[in-house]
């Protein structure tokens, strides 16, 4: 029976560790994200393709495709606030994830992407 204990307890303690550090954004909805934009200073990065992008985006929201985002970090500032879009969130979660990896502190993924945005677009 201890031993069962001890290799349960193993396992939590792995899975833990495991776990701690993977996930250091925060996922939020788009209507949260027009209420960041409205009230604090942080910049749009919509990683869609750019014929995606063409078809409308958030005003002021810069286009890095998520295929050119890992050999485009260097346009970004690490400490700077980033609100990641695409156009269902599943992009803008990679995006998020990666941007993380690569030292960036302040970075709010979005559920739901341009699908679920109801505000003005540019074109």
């Amino acid at each position: 029976m201890k031993k069962i204990a001890r290799a349960l307890l193993g396992l939590i303690f792995v899975l833990g560790a495991c776990s701690t550090g993977h996930n250091d954004y925060e996922t939020i909805t788009m209507d949260e994200a027009k209420k960041i934009m409205d009230h604090e200073n942080v910049q749009v990065i919509d990683v869609r393709t750019q014929p995606e992008y063409d078809e409308g985006h958030i005003p002021g929201a810069v286009l890095i495709p998520l295929q050119e985002l890992e050999s485009r970090l260097d346009e970004l500032e690490q400490d700077n606030p980033y609100i990641i879009v695409c156009r269902s969130g599943n992009r803008s979660q990679e995006a998020s994830q990666m941007l993380v990896e690569n030292g960036f502190t302040k970075i709010y993924n979005t559920s739901g992407g341009m699908k679920e945005w109801k505000y003005d677009i540019e074109k």
